[in-house]
């Protein structure tokens, strides 16, 4: 069974805007191929890799209903039958009374509230891009017109918003785990691997190739298209080097550097490179879900740079998300007709999309979320999250054994518009397995003996739902 822990969710799928921060009159906002008149002295800006809009953009040229109360605040952004409220610096939001994350918490800048756009878009039922070239934002209003968040799901292609290049195929992320190097791509390459010596390398040509906008967002990328990837805790591996090695040709060369001669399996699906250092035959492994496997993927919320819910000791989320991931991976490998796929397997941080991307890239049966909650400090208990008839028979079998195995207040199974339950097309659920803000609920989270029966009981819910004995 293989693992690609944080390999193939390197893709940059999500709104990530390279650079820190932008003049406001070098962002552009296109609405359905008309340019926005931004408000003077109220205009986008490009913040920390984000675009942020004033409220007044939002009111004014946008035309949704905005709400701002300055005591708490709070501003509450409406339209048709949807409600946003946001809380200045907190990176959760509700929508229509849900829970929902936000990549961007709301900020007030030289006395001006700015709110994320994409996130705002997105709830609305646009679809956004990004022009990293032109600083522009393109929203799109979907077909679906109901206005409610329940968007239809991106077609496929380029989602990211980075330019594509005529008949180029663009590289967006890389990653090496499990003595396995993963190259990220928009679509099938041919890539050309063979080694050299003095020193032992293993060399990855690809062709008419390009690096996408966004991929020195999560990697080192100078001027001259040249970078690394140092790599830690492989003795067979110190770093992998890239950069553009032939412009007529365009090709992105990779250079694994080993401390020894040592062999390679290569698999190359539409989207992933992989190049497994575990397989020293040199033959193909087999794809996931192969041999009739159920594959299943595990996405642990949050990540690195979003903690996600701060606990009332000052416990992370993140950090609880990860270890019951792990928990419930360890055991699924030891079921015979289950591939497992990790959105992430550290702490890294993805997209919303960049998750979906991955359940979607291999075709999963199955898409479990793992969060724990956070509230008034009275809170307390465990809830399971749906936005698609598809996933109630899941959430239902799977919050069944979340009461049991975590002996924490049933809150019941909710349908709600969270990304990633909304635009997976396999059944997908979002488990809540707890609140940190509440003291006796973070204490119990953070012990193995609860960490170790939740994970039990989540793969017991999965088999069940599978119907795998």
């Amino acid at each position: 069974m293989k693992k690609f822990g944080f390999l193939v969710l390197l893709f940059v799928f999500g709104f990530v805007l390279p650079g820190y921060s932008h003049a406001a009159a070098d962002t552009h906002i296109i609405l359905d191929g008309k340019e926005i008149v931004q408000p003077s002295g109220a205009k986008a800006e490009n913040i920390d890799s984000k675009v942020m809009v004033p409220i007044r953009v939002v009111s004014e040229s946008l035309g949704y209903s905005v709400d701002w109360k300055q005591q708490s605040q709070t501003v509450t952004i409406s339209k048709d039958n949807t409600a946003i409220q946001m809380i200045v610096g907190k990176k959760k939001a509700t929508v229509n009374g849900s829970n929902v994350d936000l990549d961007a918490p709301p900020l007030v800048k030289k006395g001006t509230t700015l709110v994320p756009l994409r996130f705002i878009g997105e709830q609305m039922g646009l679809k956004v891009g990004w022009n990293n070239t032109t600083k522009t934002v393109t929203l799109v209003t979907q077909n679906s017109g109901s206005g409610n968040g329940t968007t239809t799901p991106p077609s496929s292609g380029n989602q990211d918003g980075d330019t594509e290049q005529e008949g180029l195929v663009l590289v967006n992320g890389i990653s090496f785990s499990d003595n396995r190097f993963i190259i990220a791509t928009s679509g099938l390459t041919k890539p050309n691997v063979f080694t050299m010596t003095g020193p032992d390398r293993i060399v990855i040509d690809l062709p008419n190739t390009a690096f996408a906008d966004s991929f020195s967002q999560g990697h080192a990328l100078d001027n001259n298209q040249n970078g690394q990837l140092v790599v830690d805790g492989y003795p067979d591996v110190s770093r992998v080097r890239y950069s553009l090695f032939d412009n007529s040709s365009s090709t992105i060369r990779f250079v694994i550097d080993l401390s020894s001669a040592k062999g390679y399996s290569v698999q190359n699906d539409s989207g992933v490179v992989l190049i497994d250092l575990n397989n020293q035959s040199g033959t193909p492994a087999p794809p996931v879900g192969g041999n009739g496997k159920k594959v299943v993927v595990i996405d642990a919320g949050h990540g690195n740079q979003d903690p996600g819910a701060i606990g009332v000791t000052g416990k992370r989320e993140k950090d609880f998300n990860l270890a019951m991931a792990l928990k419930v991976e360890a055991l699924l490998k030891k079921e015979s007709k289950i591939d497992t796929i990790l959105t992430r397997s550290d702490d890294t941080f993805l997209a919303l999309k960049e998750r979906v991307k991955v359940a979607q890239d291999i075709n999963a049966d199955i898409f479990i979320s793992i969060h724990a909650n956070s509230g008034p400090a009275a809170a307390t208990g465990v809830e399971t999250f749906y936005s698609r008839s598809v996933s109630k028979e899941l959430a239902n079998v799977m919050h069944k054994y979340l009461v049991k195995s975590s002996g924490l207040k049933d809150r019941g199974v909710k349908m709600a518009s969270l990304h990633v339950t909304r635009e997976t097309t396999m059944p997908a659920v979002l488990l809540e397995g707890g609140f940190l803000s509440n003291k006796s609920d973070e204490a119990v989270l953070f012990t193995e003996t609860f960490q170790n029966n939740v994970a039990k009981g989540i793969v017991a819910g999965i088999k069940e739902y599978l119907g795998i004995q």
